[in-house]
């Protein structure tokens, strides 16, 4: 009788949500390969089978926290006016990163020496950029700002991403007032500097 197949897609997807469950709970220095394979019970060997290495299994999570954002971004109300899009993408995706801020650092700052991601794994975030350069085509359609719609995509997204950065390190302020009142400063002054003139 042949033997049952061990390194199975259910078992992919058992180490992989232990590994993220991991990365939530225990920071990136708590993620190891032999935790993660015991936290899914099944062996380091498996999830090299299946991954490859670490640093597949960190490439994974990676794609999957890009896979998220976009999807957190695309529960906004698609009626949403294109006057107030912008600054709703901003706090969508501020939230993704205080509810899921070690995967954030995973996306964001390479806290990993196993995985440096190459070009072609940097193109996971591609949905996220195309979902704000959408927005932002619609804005200008409205006449509600100017400009090139990917080069205000990129600095709407840098500028987000680093405030999101600034703020899970506690670095953006001591009390939720100033915290907030730095997001607003920061995103409404993106935000009027591509302000479409009035005719």
């Amino acid at each position: 009788m042949p033997r049952a197949k061990q390194r199975t897609p259910e078992l992919r997807d058992r180490v992989l949500a232990a590994a993220l469950e991991m990365l939530a709970n225990e920071g990136v220095g708590g993620l190891t390969t032999r935790a993660v394979a015991r936290a899914a019970g099944t062996s380091v060997p498996a999830v090299y089978e299946l991954f490859g290495d670490k640093a597949g299994l960190v490439r994974e999570m990676f794609f999957t926290g890009f896979r998220r954002l976009h999807e957190q971004l695309l529960e906004l109300d698609e009626a949403r006016d294109p006057g107030t899009s912008l600054m709703a993408m901003a706090m969508a995706f501020r939230a993704f990163a205080r509810e899921e801020p070690a995967l954030t650092q995973l996306m964001f700052s390479r806290p990993f020496a196993e995985f440096d991601p190459s070009p072609a794994d940097s193109r996971a975030g591609a949905a996220v950029r195309g979902y704000v350069v959408d927005l932002v085509s619609a804005a200008i359609a409205a006449r509600v700002v100017a400009g090139d719609p990917t080069d205000i995509a990129h600095v709407l997204l840098a500028t987000v991403q680093g405030l999101a950065v600034q703020e899970s390190g506690g670095w953006l302020g001591s009390t939720p007032a100033s915290i907030e009142r730095r997001w607003a400063l920061a995103v409404n002054a993106v935000l009027r500097g591509v302000r479409a003139p009035v005719s």
